[in-house]
C-alpha cells in the first residue's frame, strides 16, 4: 500500500470526478484511476462505485476516506517536521480572495520564483469563505482574503491580520452630494455586485432584508475595474473593500456613498495552515508583496486599530 495511492484515492472523492482529481494532482486519468485500483487491489474491497458517472465512493470507501486523510494529515506533520531545515521546495498552494487576482497575481509569483526557484506556486482565487475551507482541509496552504471582522478562523487556521479596514458602497462621481443616506435612499439605483457566493454580497442582503427592501441586481459580474467602470458608467451602485477602491486606476470616476446604516469592517488576512512551518519563508514574502501593494507600513492593522 503505497501513500501515492491513498492520496489518489483522496483526491477523487474530495474532487467528486477523476478528471478534476487529475488536474489537481497533475497527472493522466488513467494514472490516477490505476493509483485506485492498487489501493482497492491492496484492501481487497472496492472503493468507488462505477455504475455512477462520476464514480461516487461506496459505503466502505467513505470510511476508507475519513482513515486516508487522517493518514495523510499525519504524512504531512511528518514531512513538515523535517522540511524546515530544507530551503523552500515543492508545490506552494496559495488562494487569493476576488479581486486580489488582478491587483497582485503576476508581481508575486515573478516574486516567489525568483527567490525559491525549487518552490512551485499554484494559485487559485474564490471566495474568502471557501479559501478558509480549503485551508482547513489542507487542500492549500495559504490564502490572502477579505474577512468580516466577525469571523471566526477555524482551529486548524493561523493567520496574521495584514490590514483592518472596511467595506464602501461606491457611486458614480457626483451623484451622491449629501453627507448621509440609508439604504433606502440608494437600493432603487440598482447595485453591481459580484454574483452568488460572495459573503459581502450575502452581507448587504441580510441588512436589506433585515429593513424589509429589495435587492435589484443591475449587474452580476466579476472582476474590480469591470465592476468599477460599470458603476462609473451609471450602472448602479457597487460594494468593494477600499483598499481595491482606492488602488482602482477609475478611482477618480467614482464617489463613496456614505452610508449611515450599512458600515462593515473587514480585515485583509494573510492566513496558511498550522503546520506550515517549512513556508515560513514564502508566507513572509507574499505578507510583504500585499504590503507594497496597498502601500502598508509592517504595523499597518495595529495603526489602523489604534485610529
Amino acid at each position: 500500500m503505497k501513500i501515492s495511492d491513498i492520496d489518489a484515492f483522496a483526491a477523487v472523492v474530495r474532487c467528486q470526478t477523476l478528471s478534476q482529481a487529475a488536474t489537481e494532482l497533475g497527472m493522466t486519468q488513467p494514472a490516477i484511476t490505476r493509483r485506485v485500483q492498487n489501493l482497492e487491489e491492496a484492501l481487497g474491497v472496492t472503493l468507488l462505485d462505477r455504475n455512477t458517472k462520476p464514480p461516487r465512493p461506496t459505503d466502505i470507501g467513505r470510511q476508507v476516506f475519513e482513515q486516508c486523510r487522517a493518514i495523510l494529515r499525519e504524512v504531512d506533520a511528518l514531512r513538515e517536521l523535517t522540511a524546515g531545515q530544507r530551503p523552500p521546495a515543492g508545490e506552494f498552494r496559495v488562494g487569493l480572495t476576488q479581486g486580489l487576482g488582478e491587483l497582485m497575481l503576476p508581481g508575486l509569483i515573478a516574486r516567489l520564483a525568483g527567490q525559491w526557484p525549487a518552490l512551485t506556486t499554484q494559485v487559485t482565487t474564490a471566495w474568502g469563505g471557501t479559501l478558509v475551507e480549503r485551508i482547513a482541509r489542507r487542500e492549500l496552504d495559504a490564502a490572502l482574503v477579505f474577512l468580516a471582522r466577525e469571523m471566526v478562523l477555524p482551529p486548524q487556521v493561523e493567520g496574521e491580520r495584514l490590514l483592518a479596514t472596511r467595506l464602501v458602497a461606491v457611486g458614480r462621481k457626483g451623484d451622491w452630494p449629501r453627507r448621509g443616506y440609508r439604504l433606502a435612499d440608494c437600493h432603487a439605483r440598482g447595485w453591481v455586485l459580484n454574483p452568488d457566493g460572495c459573503g459581502f454580497r450575502a452581507g448587504l442582503r441580510r441588512a436589506l432584508d433585515a429593513q424589509g427592501l429589495p435587492m435589484p441586481v443591475t449587474l452580476d459580474i466579476y472582476g474590480r475595474d469591470l465592476q468599477l467602470q460599470s458603476v462609473a458608467n451609471g450602472f448602479g451602485i457597487g460594494l468593494m473593500p477600499l483598499p481595491l477602491l482606492d488602488g482602482s486606476p477609475l478611482r477618480d470616476a467614482l464617489d463613496i456613498v456614505p452610508l449611515t446604516d450599512f458600515k462593515p469592517q473587514i480585515d485583509l488576512w494573510l492566513l496558511h495552515r498550522q503546520d506550515a512551518a517549512r513556508f515560513a519563508a514564502p508566507l513572509a514574502a507574499v505578507a510583504a508583496h500585499a504590503r507594497t501593494a496597498f502601500a502598508l507600513p509592517a504595523d499597518a492593522a495595529a495603526h489602523d486599530e489604534a485610529a
